[in-house]
């Protein structure tokens, strides 16, 4: 079985779909040690401070990343972050 759809084999951030060492960077920086912790987490208020803790604007992309990897660890298919870019601006629009 890919470990992609074992979660139990995912033990670090950088095991996450979608997350490299500059993700796993991310999540760290907003208070997130494992990925467990995501389960429950709005991926645009983990955006939101994000920007605030680093003082920049991020590519608003990095809110498609949050939201696979939320969605991934609540239970759903590891997609591609873009997989969740209509969504995302859906979201903002109607925000």
């Amino acid at each position: 079985m890919p470990k992609y759809l074992d979660r139990a084999a995912i033990v670090k951030l950088e095991d996450l779909p979608n997350i490299g060492k500059a993700g796993a960077a991310d999540l760290r920086l907003i208070g997130i040690r494992q990925p467990e912790q995501l389960i429950g987490k709005s991926p645009l208020q983990m955006y939101d401070t994000l920007c605030a803790k680093t003082g920049a604007r991020h590519d608003p992309c990095v809110i498609d990343v949050f939201m696979s990897v939320v969605r991934y660890m609540e239970g759903a298919e590891p997609l591609p972050w873009w997989s969740y870019t209509a969504e995302r601006k859906r979201l903002l629009k109607s925000g």
